[in-house]
């Protein structure tokens, strides 16, 4: 019985549809699932892409890990590394806070 292998999704990996169109790229994780942006580039990910709206303050941007929660702003890209419990980048995805 042959096995296919599943494929490995990453930030910035593109996501189709079932007919092959793409919708976006990844722009997190978290236990409930994938988000996805539908803008390019890093403002796709950036915190003009989030932002909650003047009526309910300022979202922002920061990265949450998701083995630990632990939490920080984010610089300029993910951290390698959490510096709490040491997962790596693949297990930090982004996150808002207002």
């Amino acid at each position: 019985m042959a096995t296919s292998e599943r494929p490995r999704l990453g930030f910035g990996t593109t996501v189709y549809t079932d007919d092959g169109k793409p919708i976006g790229q990844v722009r997190g994780f978290d236990e409930d699932g994938v988000y996805i942006t539908f803008r390019d580039g890093f403002e796709g990910m950036s915190v003009e892409h989030v932002r909650s709206g003047h009526e309910f303050g300022e979202a922002h941007l920061m990265w949450r890990c998701l083995e630990c929660g632990e939490m920080d702003k984010l610089e300029d890209q993910l951290p390698e590394t959490c510096p709490s419990c040491g997962t790596d980048r693949e297990n930090l995805y982004y996150w808002t806070e207002d």
